[in-house]
């Protein structure tokens, strides 16, 4: 079974995301396309509306500190 995670696994979302858009730094994208885009990660399985603001901030912190340690 492949793995699986949702708006809790804020790791696995900035991991996914950064895989997928590396050349992307996420303090300059809007909330609205990131919601878009983690809905549509391979192995999203979260429902839609379950999100908040305050998950979508800790997914963009979790993302911004993988994108940087990328860049070392």
């Amino acid at each position: 079974m492949p793995h699986t995670f949702d708006w809790d696994n804020f790791e696995d979302i900035a991991i996914a995301l950064t895989d997928k858009f590396p050349d992307t730094d996420p303090l300059t994208v809007r909330f609205t396309d990131m919601h878009k885009w983690i809905t549509e990660l391979d192995g999203f399985s979260g429902d839609p509306e379950k999100s908040n603001e305050a998950k979508l901030e800790a997914i963009q912190m979790a993302w911004n500190e993988e994108f940087h340690d990328r860049e070392n």
